[in-house]
């Protein structure tokens, strides 16, 4: 993500995406009522009257700026829309006043106006300008012969996978039996290797096969060998990308580690609450009355929570009285969690029962 030109007494940031993760950032940061312009292409029909029923018209490509009424990510394409008004453009090829569906895509850069930015939201841009400079990492979770990736993005875990293996079982004798296990691990590498700019590698598993696949990868791959570590876990496949998260190994490699961060405070939550320690509130109500009397250390509200006024006064408040405010992706299990919990909770000082 990059900022290409800002205006404060205007109200104008203009950016340019140039990942994945910036655009799921960009739906965040873009809300209802904010005029937004960046390229679009449209094709254009002839209106002289002329047109030959097989003509369909000329692709134009312009600026134009909407009005935005609804924004949507859809992280399984990658596309992110806004749709709204048309408020600007040129008048002979766009009906100002109608609707329209603007794709912001990546190296585009996209100018959005705010009658007020939010100091959280300020926050968020320059967190995901930041967090675009941060080396990204893969877990690979192997059990005997299938191995699953884990890739550790700003909004979440992509998986990938799971790759499977022709290896015979230990009963059965194959003289073929090393050279699967070689072929097995030569795809699940140059799966790895396809993957840009990926600076840490965790291979996990429960069993041998972990280590096998690292003493393969220092063979034959020492690029990526440089850069893996061995971490044991109780279970393959997903389950056992989990397991990493929540030990904080990603954060240890000096990854992106942003996501296990959000796991496991999540995790204490869950556990405060377990133990009817009095040390986690959660819903409004809880978190304003532990908000007013100074005792939230660190408050987790849902990305999708942000933008409601109230949600704002409380993190407000919380950073004045010393505590500390971590904005959760809804995209994995923690969020997902935290949504349970009404989308805000808190891990306090002391307990307020």
């Amino acid at each position: 993500m990059r900022i290409v030109y800002q205006d404060t007494k205007k109200g104008v940031i203009e950016i340019v995406p140039e990942t994945l993760d910036d655009l799921w950032h960009l739906s965040h940061i873009i809300e209802p009522g904010d005029l937004i312009s960046s390229k679009t292409t449209r094709r254009i029909q002839d209106t002289t009257g002329e047109r030959l029923r097989s003509d369909r018209g000329i692709k134009k490509t312009f600026f134009i700026g909407i009005r935005v009424e609804s924004i949507n990510f859809h992280k399984y394409t990658g596309k992110l829309r806004a749709t709204g008004i048309i408020e600007q453009g040129p008048e002979d090829l766009v009906p100002l006043g109608t609707h329209h569906t603007l794709d912001l895509k990546l190296k585009y850069s996209v100018r959005i106006t705010k009658e007020k930015w939010s100091r959280w939201v300020i926050k968020r841009l320059k967190d995901a300008v930041k967090s675009s400079k941060k080396p990204s990492a893969i877990i690979v979770a192997i059990e005997e012969d299938v191995a699953d990736l884990g890739i550790i993005r700003q909004y979440g875990i992509e998986y990938y996978g799971p790759i499977i293996g022709g290896i015979s079982g230990k009963r059965v004798i194959s003289k073929n039996r090393g050279k699967n296990i070689a072929d097995f691990y030569d795809e699940v590498a140059k799966t790895l290797a396809n993957f840009e700019d990926i600076q840490g590698i965790v291979v996990a598993g429960p069993g041998f096969g972990k280590s096998d696949f690292y003493d393969f990868l220092s063979q034959k791959y020492s690029d990526l060998a440089k850069i893996a570590t061995v971490e044991n876990t109780g279970t393959g496949g997903r389950v056992g990308i989990r397991e990493v998260l929540k030990k904080g190994t990603i954060e240890q490699m000096a990854t992106e580690g942003r996501i296990a961060q959000e796991m496991r405070l999540m995790g204490k939550v869950l556990e405060e609450i377990g133990k009817s320690s009095n040390l986690a509130a959660y819903g409004k109500n809880e978190v304003i009355n532990a908000a007013n009397a100074g005792a939230v250390e660190r408050l987790l509200v849902l990305d999708e929570k942000v933008r409601e006024k109230d949600t704002e006064n409380i993190m407000n408040l919380v950073e004045s009285t010393g505590g500390k405010v971590t904005v959760v992706s809804s995209e994995h299990e923690g969020g997902k969690q935290l949504n349970a919990l009404g989308g805000i909770a808190a891990i306090l000082r002391y307990s307020l029962g």
